[in-house]
């Protein structure tokens, strides 16, 4: 049995070369689960940010460090976390064992966590606190294309089992660049009052900028959707701290309907927890399937 000074976390994140915000979540939620002291280290790697993930495979010493927990801080399985995290972390399937003798465990993404609906209904609840969800429609927004597959199908997922509490007057799951998209929501919701909650990691320029364009919330971005057969511009020209005042504004009155614009559901505190718990998830699976108590 492995003790927990013996054990360690690995978070894994996007991040982003041009949106230094974009690993601020993870980088919270590791501080969070570090002053807990629940594993005996706790680090952080990124796809498109330092450390990497290659850097990932040096963070933690064999030596002291025994065990390695990876919990990938994404919304849904995908190319991310089914090809290049298990590529990048040279890892040859749920648990592989390095030549030292560390083991590392690779553990499910914290979309999959079922607490998911249960976050997803508080960030929209505290967005909206003065407001009876009767009268009120909940839109969860997703990427859409091809690009992003199965977040739009985790979206949809949640806004069905949402839906089934039959707490909100309609709960829709939209995007921004495949239909039902967020920017026909005028059209899409007829109740007084309307929630939007993107479902992303982290509040980057889709949520800052592209969003609040497409609800007509705001003028100006400095990203541009992308165009069919051609990648995404990506410039970042305001501070973190300026573009958050989007969500400080609400609500946003529009055509005498209320519009309430929630932060990012990956930046909800709660997070830590859901990462301390996909890892332990790991064990108590591994241990039903092997028969032990």
């Amino acid at each position: 049995m492995i003790s927990k000074d013996q054990s360690a976390l690995l978070i894994v994140g996007h991040g982003s070369t041009v949106n230094p915000g974009s690993s601020a979540p993870t980088l919270a939620h590791a501080a969070e689960i570090r002053r807990r002291k629940v594993f005996g280290d706790v680090g952080c790697a990124f796809w498109k940010e330092e450390p990497s993930l290659r850097d990932a495979l040096f963070l933690f010493d064999p030596e002291s460090i025994r065990e390695v927990c990876v919990v990938p801080n994404f919304i849904s399985e995908g190319y991310f976390t089914q090809t290049v995290i298990p590529r990048e972390l040279e890892l040859s399937g749920r648990i592989t064992k390095r030549p030292s003798g560390q083991v590392w465990k690779y553990c499910e993404p914290v979309g999959n966590h079922s607490r998911m609906t249960e976050l997803l209904l508080k960030r929209a609840g505290e967005v909206a606190q003065d407001v009876s969800p009767a009268q009120t429609t909940l839109l969860i927004v997703a990427h859409g294309t091809d690009l992003n597959e199965n977040s739009a199908v985790a979206a949809k997922r949640e806004a069905e089992k949402i839906r089934a509490i039959g707490k909100y007057a309609a709960v829709l799951n939209v995007y921004m660049e495949e239909p039902p998209l967020v920017s026909n929501w005028k059209k899409l919701t007829t109740a007084p009052n309307v929630v939007v909650v993107p479902f992303f990691i982290s509040d980057g320029l889709h949520s800052y900028e592209d969003i609040p364009v497409l609800l007509g919330i705001t003028e100006k971005r400095s990203t541009r959707l992308r165009s069919p057969g051609r990648p995404m511009a990506r410039q970042a020209t305001t501070s973190p701290a300026a573009c958050g005042e989007v969500f400080r504004r609400n609500p946003y009155n529009i055509d005498g309907r209320a519009l309430f614009y929630a932060p990012s559901i990956g930046t909800d505190p709660g997070f830590a927890d859901i990462i301390i718990e996909q890892a332990a998830k790991f064990d108590s699976e591994a241990s039903r399937r092997s028969g032990t108590s």
